[in-house]
């Protein structure tokens, strides 16, 4: 039974609009740049969050670690060439909630070193400031891993399109509706728990060295 006290929540529901988001927002500027004025008319160009949320993935995102947001709309005929539009469009997503997660913990690095250096009062204000940056890291590490799963409509199956003729990928999005259904039971039943953590903590660990590479030469 998963359990929650005020706490989490207070933490859970402003890092998951973050990531959900930039996510989103990084989708729609990307195909906006390839020649798709879609997600500008629906209003995709926006930072405000209630433009990008959809009730039943952002619940279980807030509640299991991973989910998905409203998808942004977009219209593949105003790209040079489709595939690789969808492709470039589909893989802005991920690598937006990557950024993230690098940039969170390298503002919690840098506070430490600050609490280290120069000002060491400020220990409850860098472990209150840790706990939040390395949730919001590991949210975004969360939705990055879950939407590189090569199964329709995650972006990790448009990725996997570039690869694939066009006959077996218009196949693939012809299932796309079907497959939303299996995800999102898989996703109440835990199915992906394992595969997410194994990809968090790897990515966790290897931002991890690299801001212990810049805190050892600054301190």
């Amino acid at each position: 039974m998963l359990r929650f006290n005020l706490l989490d929540i207070l933490i859970n529901v402003p890092i998951t609009l973050i990531a959900l988001t930039g996510h989103e927002l990084a989708h729609a500027w990307v195909s906006t740049k390839q020649g798709d004025p879609t997600p500008r008319f629906n209003g995709r160009l926006t930072l405000n969050p209630l433009a990008h949320l959809d009730l039943v993935g952002t619940l279980l995102m807030i509640f299991t670690g991973f989910g998905w947001a409203k998808p942004v709309t977009v219209d593949p005929r105003y790209y040079k060439n489709q595939k690789r539009g969808m492709a470039l469009t589909a893989a802005a997503g991920p690598l937006a909630n990557l950024v993230m997660a690098f940039l969170s913990l390298l503002i919690y690095a840098v506070i430490f070193v600050v609490n280290q250096k120069f000002v060491p009062g400020m220990t409850k204000v860098t472990d209150v400031s840790g706990m939040i940056l390395s949730a919001l890291a590991v949210r975004n590490l969360c939705f990055m891993i879950f939407n590189i799963i090569p199964i329709p409509p995650l972006d990790g199956s448009k990725v996997l399109g570039l690869f694939l003729s066009d006959r077996a990928y218009y196949t693939m999005l012809r299932y796309e509706n079907y497959s939303m259904i299996l995800i999102a039971v898989l996703s109440l039943t835990g199915f992906f728990s394992g595969i997410i953590g194994t990809g968090v903590n790897a990515f966790m660990n290897g931002i991890m060295r690299l801001l212990n590479v810049f805190v050892g030469l600054v301190l």
